[in-house]
């Protein structure tokens, strides 16, 4: 079982979140030993951002297990496709490229994905398993 793994919950992580934390910590480790662990270069960017050096961050990175796994040509271009197809239907500016370029990594790279993004993911990616380490009711489906 491989898990694609979104920035949120790694944030939570290496932050020690005070809210999130825990349950995220908790979660990455259920998910490990259900399988692997993948990121793609976009939440790779985003955790990267949080260290010292890039050094500190992969280094972080594998400790935690996770595998960084690049999206190829096809599914980067059906990304911004995916977006397009959003925003000409009345998206908002509030998602980016990016969001989209991260739940198509998880359908072609994994088998699921670990996300507090739960509802974007959801609404947007119908065939993606989302697992969100929060406890609380279900993300509402818009």
């Amino acid at each position: 079982m491989i898990t694609a793994v979104d920035s949120s919950v790694l944030l939570d992580v290496f932050g020690a979140d005070l809210t999130f934390g825990a349950a995220s910590r908790e979660a990455v480790r259920r998910c490990r030993r259900e399988g692997g662990l993948v990121a793609c270069e976009i939440v790779w960017a985003e955790v990267g951002a949080a260290f010292g050096s890039a050094a500190d961050a992969c280094d972080a990175m594998e400790r935690l297990g996770v595998r960084f796994v690049p999206q190829n040509p096809d599914t980067a271009a059906g990304s911004g496709q995916l977006w397009r197809s959003y925003r000409r239907a009345g998206g908002s500016r509030q998602r980016v490229v990016p969001d989209f370029l991260i739940g198509v990594h998880a359908v072609a790279h994994a088998d699921r994905l670990l996300s507090r993004d739960r509802g974007f993911f959801r609404d947007y990616f119908a065939d993606l398993v989302v697992l969100d380490p929060t406890p609380g009711p279900p993300a509402p489906r818009g």
